[in-house]
């Protein structure tokens, strides 16, 4: 099985990816927030940042891109394959209300002729460059009826990878991924597919790989940021790949060092983890408290992690400081037990 870490946009820039891969591992392809593409030319100096071959050394990083209009994707792709990239990867996901307006990310999907149109130009315009398209989608705007209509599309052109995400954007991230229309998707598709959706336990991967063993890809977003260790947990309970020799295999290392002999996780990696991440935000980020937010962010996933957590987690909301924050965590990682 392939893992793949999902963009999460303010959430996974390149401090969060080098700190994951440098502590936890496991993941075959970090996919970058994206960037959008638009008809200046130009790209945010965080994005520049966020996709600079420097920032994303030692891991398997792929850039993605949001737009509606061809000729500022193959823009866009052309610039990232010049900085060496292989892949580029075209968001047809992002359920956000201000994307959707705009006919951008899953917004996208209720126009399919247009889009038709935009692929056909596309990989018309990329002919000649050496990068491979994917597309993470899902399966509709409203409805999981528009998915023929969507998927038959996606089947004209060489994509190299669909990664789905088996809901509508009327769905959001509630309720369940519908996998009875992508047991039809994985049917009938003629691409290489990876998954997406609510895979959050080791017990979540192998009931999905139990189903569909025919699929060799997964992606996760919440589940990685609830337990960074998900993945290396994943491939040692569920593969054999736990290593008890000094290999010189760099996954065999972080998988080793990440997980205690039972295969949970190590809270001293986990701390060591969350001070790097939190270090490396001080140092970059326009001020102390814009580090300490971006840090509150990632608990509101991480804190699962922990017995209960609900004390150390409204001690850490409530931190108004970096020097309040500081001590909220010290407390949580000295008295707080993992799961």
């Amino acid at each position: 099985m392939n893992y793949y870490f999902a963009p999460l946009e303010g959430i996974t820039g390149y401090t969060y990816r080098r700190a994951h891969n440098k502590y936890f591992g496991g993941i075959d392809k970090y996919y970058i927030p994206f960037v959008a593409a638009h008809s200046s030319r130009n790209l945010k100096t965080r994005e520049k940042e966020d996709i600079a071959p420097k920032n994303n050394e030692g891991m398997n990083a792929v850039p993605q891109v949001l737009t509606n209009n061809p000729d500022n994707f193959i823009w866009v792709a052309k610039e990232i394959a010049d900085l060496g990239y292989k892949e580029v990867n075209f968001n047809l996901g992002c359920p956000a209300g201000t994307i959707v307006s705009k006919k951008r990310g899953s917004g996208f999907l209720a126009y399919p002729d247009e889009l038709d149109a935009f692929f056909d130009k596309v990989f018309n315009g990329l002919k000649d460059v050496d990068i491979d398209i994917s597309v993470k989608t899902r399966i509709g705007l409203n409805s999981a009826d528009e998915a023929a209509r969507i998927f038959e599309i996606y089947d004209k052109y060489p994509i190299s990878e669909l990664i789905v995400h088996p809901r509508t954007r009327k769905q959001m991230y509630s309720g369940k991924p519908d996998m009875a229309a992508f047991s039809q998707i994985a049917a009938t598709s003629k691409h290489k597919l990876c998954f997406n959706g609510n895979l959050c336990t080791p017990d979540d991967i192998q009931n999905f790989a139990d189903r569909f063993p025919e699929i060799d890809c997964i992606m996760m977003g919440r589940g990685l940021l609830s337990n960074p260790a998900l993945a290396a947990m994943s491939k040692i309970r569920y593969s054999g790949e736990r290593s008890t020799t000094n290999s010189c295999n760099e996954f065999t290392s972080h998988i080793n060092r990440s997980l205690n002999a039972d295969g949970s996780v190590n809270l001293k990696v986990l701390k060591a983890f969350h001070d790097e991440l939190y270090n490396e935000y001080l140092e970059t980020m326009p001020g102390d408290m814009v580090a300490v937010n971006r840090m509150k962010e990632l608990w509101k996933y991480m804190g699962n992690l922990f017995e209960a957590p609900d004390k150390a987690m409204k001690d850490i909301r409530k931190a108004n400081t970096p020097a309040a924050y500081v001590s909220a965590i010290r407390v949580l990682f000295s008295s707080g037990r993992l799961k």
